[in-house]
């Protein structure tokens, strides 16, 4: 298949923080970037974007099919998460359900609405955010279930669509400093302190190193690279990790 010289990236919870950063940076690399966000950016977007509550199939899928017809997308980034900070005893199956919808049902949809222009295309590449807290984490009995299964996603549409040319990969980030990882994890500066201290980098991350990452991951470069999950966590997850 010919390739095109512009891609055309959907982004999933692209209004902010990790989201935002991806599509700041693709837009600089020369993407047409779309954005699926339930809430606008509070600054200009750097390309399409589209409100969507991706909680809501129904909605999703309208949304979804419109873009299809409107975009030849051979680039999806799924993105868009929803965490809990439950132990197993307070884990409802209401909740559970909440998190499944956004980090593993609304990727599938993602990805099945814009596989056909992906296959036309010769250059598809797919990269679901996942995290270090499917390797295990306590209060995160839904998120790691959801995490691990989209990283199971990623390995299995690598088999499938490999005859493609389609690239699936995983970046698992660790702690990136954003508003949502602030209020999910509030934390004196002597608890900062003692985290930093246990990331062989001895930071937390920024939306900006995320961003490079799945930057790689939909250039050239990682052409033969499929099916791999990459742990961006400044080292955090080494000794956790698998080889």
């Amino acid at each position: 298949m010919k390739q095109t010289s512009r891609r055309i990236t959907l982004i999933t919870g692209a209004s902010r923080g990790i989201g935002l950063s991806i599509a700041t940076r693709l837009a600089a690399d020369g993407h047409h970037v779309i954005g699926l966000a339930r809430t606008a950016p509070d600054r200009a977007f750097p390309g399409t974007f589209i409100s969507v509550d991706l909680a809501d199939a129904q909605a999703t899928d309208a949304a979804l099919s419109e873009l299809a017809r409107a975009y030849e997308i051979d680039s999806v980034v799924n993105n868009a998460g929803l965490t809990t900070s439950s132990t197993l005893e307070e884990t409802s199956v209401a909740e559970l359900d909440r998190i499944l919808a956004i980090n593993v049902r609304a990727p599938l949809q993602c990805v099945q609405a814009c596989l056909p222009s992906m296959i036309r295309s010769g250059q598809g590449a797919i990269v679901n955010i996942a995290s270090r807290a499917a390797l295990g984490m306590p209060r995160r009995s839904a998120y790691s279930a959801a995490k691990s299964g989209l990283m199971g996603f990623t390995r299995t549409w690598a088999l499938e669509l490999g005859k493609h040319g389609i690239t699936v990969n995983t970046i698992s980030p660790g702690p990136v400093e954003t508003e949502l990882y602030r209020n999910n994890n509030p934390m004196t500066p002597e608890q900062r302190e003692q985290l930093e201290s246990r990331i062989p980098l001895r930071r937390l991350g920024q939306p900006e190193d995320i961003a490079g990452a799945i930057a790689f991951f939909l250039s050239a470069d990682s052409r033969f690279i499929t099916g791999q999950t990459l742990y961006a966590c400044g080292g955090l997850s080494i000794g956790a990790a698998p080889l």
